[in-house]
């Protein structure tokens, strides 16, 4: 006789994840780890390797010199890396802005492409900001364009429908964040790593990401890096098969996480966005200004104080997620075919039941 679901318990993965999900009563966070204060059955220290990098170069990036991270892997996923954020004081507020103001900027692709007009997209920041200042007056109005985006993708653009990447869609992917993300990528022992593609995920208080893997990608070799500012999120990380029971953990302002080798392909997903403590509106690390003086050279740069009122509103309620790839190693290309796919065995944001169109317009199968 058939084994019962019951019997094999609910998809555990699953079942934790509605756990979490779940608003009414609220869920218990007691098992979730808090990795800035690791517990030393589930957590151990890991050694980077700083020899590769300049400190200087670091410094420019707006990272603490390498010897100064606090990085952690868990027991029983090996690959898995947790970087407790290394920002310098002040450097957060620059990548905000740049995934709020300039990364949803054409030619990038978001999911309001999937119905409006080019025109109707460009310019989200420029077409927001007014309404959003008069928010921040206590006017109400209607919703803005920067808070009905979901995704926007950089480099190679994903294809939420056919799971694909396409040389025939592609457009130059930020300098800027291909340096920070070479520095971490070396640092974690993979020197040489090349930013292609990535997806940024802007969740708000009532978002999540379903569980999935990321496979897309036609070279599993090199890792998947994963920044997150704003709102803590719980992250669930899973086994290779949907029976495997994930850990949850915190993923808060500033940390950076890498999946690599045995880790690459394991399930994952985010259930919920945890509201912030009353009074306590944006974490901390995010009202801090720059400490040094910005150089010309400095991918880092200043943040307008009119600027950071708009980010600083946005992230009272929402977080923004951004994973970074190499989609292809050194010297390989794209088959014919571009039959790459990506595993996605749920997509549960705010309501179930979306259909397909509606799912490539959210966004949330894809995230770190």
């Amino acid at each position: 006789m058939a084994a019962s679901i019951a019997e094999h318990g609910e998809d555990a993965f699953r079942k934790l994840f509605k756990q979490y999900k779940r608003r009414n009563p609220p869920p218990d966070f007691s098992e979730v780890i808090n990795l800035s204060k690791p517990c030393k059955d589930k957590v151990f220290t890991c050694e980077l390797n700083s020899a590769p990098i300049i400190e200087e170069d670091v410094s420019k990036a707006g990272l603490r010199p390498v010897k100064d991270w606090r990085a952690f892997g868990l027991h029983g996923y090996p690959g898995f890396i947790f970087i407790c954020n290394p920002f310098l004081p002040g450097s957060q507020q620059y990548w905000v802005k740049q995934c709020l103001k300039i990364y949803p900027r054409k030619p990038n692709v978001c999911n309001l492409d999937m119905h409006m007009s080019s025109v109707e997209t460009e310019n989200i920041w420029e077409k927001s900001i007014d309404v959003i200042r008069r928010k921040g007056c206590g006017k109400g109005e209607p919703k803005t364009l920067l808070e009905k985006l979901r995704w926007v993708t950089l480099g190679y653009h994903y294809d939420w429908n056919s799971k694909t990447y396409s040389p025939d869609h592609y457009t130059p992917f930020p300098k800027e964040l291909h340096s920070l993300s070479h520095k971490v990528a070396a640092a974690c022992g993979f020197p040489g790593f090349n930013a292609e593609a990535g997806i940024l995920n802007y969740y708000r208080s009532d978002s999540s990401l379903g569980i999935h893997v990321d496979e897309s990608e036609l070279d599993h070799t090199r890792p998947l890096l994963s920044f997150s500012f704003g709102q803590t999120a719980v992250f669930l990380l899973g086994g290779t098969k949907r029976e495997d029971r994930p850990t949850a953990m915190f993923m808060n302002s500033g940390d950076i996480m890498v999946m690599s080798g045995p880790s690459r392909l394991l399930y994952h997903a985010v259930p919920c966005i945890v509201s912030a403590p009353a009074g306590n509106m944006l974490p901390p690390c995010l009202g801090q200004r720059l400490e040094t003086e910005v150089q010309d050279d400095d991918i880092i740069q200043s943040v307008s104080e009119e600027d950071w009122d708009v980010c600083s509103w946005y992230l009272q309620t929402s977080r923004v997620n951004v994973t970074v790839r190499q989609v292809l190693a050194s010297g390989q290309t794209f088959p014919d075919s571009q039959a790459s796919h990506l595993s996605t065995d749920s997509c549960e944001k705010s309501e179930e039941g979306k259909n397909k169109k509606r799912k490539s317009e959210s966004g949330y199968e894809r995230d770190t």
